[in-house]
């Protein structure tokens, strides 16, 4: 059995979550009170705020909390955090709203799935936010087109679901942190590393997860199912592979596989910070950063991702980060491997990006076995003929 599991950000697992009469007599002020209709990214930030992926935030952050992430990648207590979670409206849905009130936050169906307490009401400049947390203030970034499409009102303020929000495709895999603690705690795994992705694992990422399970003892494979750019590859493509992919090389006894409920920002650095803070939120004790983690084009340098982690102490982030170089496959080795393992040259290595795969398949070819598993190339090439 496990000994001792890392402890959540912050020290305490927080869910937002009513029950009872507490939760009825809140079904009842949300009738009367006045509502929000959430965009999908809201929704999808709502569920990480309320099942304790987000711990230790209890709601979308407040006027101060935004300044010191924006501006010191930390909470105003120190804590690490690295991008705000915001709830944004536009000035004509915002009119009306005043801190020290109550919103019903809605599903866009109707459904009233929160109640948020407004204690901030703030307008930023989304110019600054732009700058400092994605690096660019070009709008073609969906990152920052994200930011200035959804308002430029800020409500901040703690919130407390009072209905389960839609359980999506995948809910087989998809548990809270609460859960993925008791699984880890019952396979009797004290170190786990995470994986994060947003493609279909392919050789490179195959070799790296397996080097960090050498370390470790168990792997938590965690992609992430929220919103994405519109040409990445759609997530129940991406789930059909990993199971394929785990089932035939993987061992079955030292890996999990869960969904992240999050939206992709595509922040780079910063948003490798916030990838490792929900993974320790699960229960991880360290987290695979490979190059271009979450990263863009040209935005980013191909390793600040990993060198952002050196800001920060033991202190502010618990979790531990495993650095990993662009791995590629060999010709002359026969096998994966990196910069720091193979002496050969740029002739012999196949590098090839989820980018490079996916134009491989809009125009209908098949990408080299030395970069996919076939099992995974299959589904790639069916779900790319059928769309």
């Amino acid at each position: 059995m496990s000994r001792t599991l890392i402890p959540p950000h912050g020290g305490t697992l927080i869910e937002c979550r009513l029950t009872g009469h507490e939760r009825q007599a809140a079904l009842e002020a949300a009738a009367q009170a006045p509502s929000v209709t959430l965009s999908e990214r809201s929704l999808h930030d709502l569920e990480c705020i309320g099942t304790g992926v987000y711990s230790p935030h209890g709601g979308f952050v407040t006027e101060e909390a935004y300044h010191t992430i924006v501006h010191d990648l930390r909470l105003p207590s120190g804590l690490a955090w690295s991008i705000p979670i915001t709830l944004q409206l536009s000035e004509k849905e915002a009119a009306g709203l005043a801190p020290n009130t109550e919103v019903a936050l809605k599903h866009p169906a109707g459904t009233v799935l929160a109640i948020m307490t407004v204690t901030d009401l703030y307008r930023p400049d989304q110019t600054v936010e732009a700058a400092k947390v994605y690096g660019t203030t070009d709008d073609t970034h969906p990152g920052v087109a994200a930011v200035k499409l959804a308002g430029p009102v800020y409500l901040g303020g703690p919130v407390q679901l009072l209905n389960d929000l839609p359980r999506g495709p995948f809910v087989e895999h998809n548990f809270t942190p609460h859960q993925t603690r008791a699984e880890f705690t019952k396979r009797g795994w004290d170190t786990v590393v995470a994986f994060q992705t947003r493609n279909p694992i392919h050789r490179a990422h195959e070799y790296l997860t397996k080097v960090a399970l050498e370390q470790v003892d168990g792997l938590f494979i965690n992609p992430l199912v929220g919103s994405t750019k519109s040409d990445d590859i759609p997530a129940d493509v991406r789930m059909r592979c990993y199971h394929v992919l785990l089932e035939g090389y993987y061992p079955q006894d030292r890996v999990f596989l869960g969904t992240y409920p999050a939206a992709m920002r595509y922040a780079g650095p910063r948003e490798a910070i916030l990838h490792a803070i929900s993974r320790q939120n699960y229960g991880c004790t360290h987290f695979i950063v490979g190059r271009d983690h979450a990263g863009l084009a040209d935005y980013y340098g191909a390793y600040d991702a990993q060198r952002i982690f050196e800001q920060f102490g033991r202190d502010e982030l618990v979790i531990q980060p495993l650095k990993f170089e662009h791995a590629f496959y060999c010709r002359t080795c026969g096998q994966m491997a990196s910069g720091k393992s193979c002496p050969h040259g740029s002739e012999d290595h196949i590098f090839l990006s989820g980018t490079g795969v996916r134009a491989l398949l809009a125009a209908g070819e098949r990408p080299p076995a030395e970069f996919s598993r076939p099992e995974v190339v299959d589904i790639l090439i069916e779900a790319y003929q059928v769309a």
